[in-house]
């Protein structure tokens, strides 16, 4: 069974810096694209960024040059690096894992960018 954990969340000011991590487990980890997306109070669910099994990423553009997702297949983890982040970026983000056709969630974790 897959087991996604999301750690690394909290409050920090307008300019600062955060980095979430996720480790997974219960399933061949390399061979799987990862994502982290975001949500806030009252909006959808949305993509922040997904790295595939072979490293190829992909952003969208409210964080592009800002954030950076990696993967460490070692350790069964991703990570996502948060620079320059902005009071709209508050959100829970949330792990995720596409197994085939299958999506697998972690529990997410709260980021709050506020002076």
């Amino acid at each position: 069974q897959v087991q996604l954990v999301e750690s690394g969340g909290g409050l920090v000011q307008p300019g600062g810096s955060l980095r979430l991590s996720c480790a997974a487990s219960g399933s061949r980890f390399s061979f799987n694209s990862m994502g982290w997306y975001r949500q806030a109070p009252g909006k959808q669910r949305e993509l922040v960024a997904a790295v595939t099994g072979g490293g190829s990423t992909n952003y969208a553009g409210f964080v592009k040059g800002r954030f950076t997702i990696s993967r460490d297949n070692t350790k069964n983890t991703v990570y996502l690096q948060m620079n320059s982040l902005k009071p709209e970026d508050t959100a829970v983000y949330y792990c995720n894992m596409r197994v085939g056709f299958n999506d697998y969630w972690g529990r997410g974790t709260q980021v709050t960018v506020s002076s």
